[in-house]
């Protein structure tokens, strides 16, 4: 932790390694003192001239969103564990579970047919 001058510091973090894959969970204050946590992989990387380098998609989140990302990572996991279980993927049909917000976009289907590639390099400390 610093002096006080940088209201970013980290109050904790939490490392998982995961395989090829290192999840960091660090929870870190803003200037008005609430708290956001930031959720970071890091994939080791090898290059083609076999030097290697680490990848790195960082997820900001809120204090306003804990409650509902906390709700949708859980029923996210029990149904993988139930379609696990049924050992049946290939017939099982893609869910899309019901939110009570509104959509964010004008898409009004259930299905998206295309995914867009995002560079998040903009985000790194």
């Amino acid at each position: 932790m610093s002096d006080g001058a940088n209201h970013r510091d980290d109050l904790f973090s939490k490392a998982v390694r995961a395989g090829k894959r290192t999840y960091f969970f660090d929870v870190k204050s803003t200037k008005g003192n609430d708290l956001y946590l930031t959720i970071t992989e890091s994939k080791r990387r090898f290059s083609d001239d076999g030097n290697f380098q680490y990848e790195k998609h960082k997820l900001f989140l809120y204090k306003e969103d804990f409650d509902k990302f906390e709700e949708g990572l859980q029923e996210t996991i029990q149904r993988i564990k139930a379609i696990r279980e049924s050992g049946d993927f290939q017939e099982h049909k893609p869910y899309v579970a019901e939110t009570s917000e509104e959509p964010k976009s004008d898409v009004q289907s259930e299905e998206v047919s295309e995914f867009i590639d995002v560079s998040f390099d903009e985000l790194e400390d």
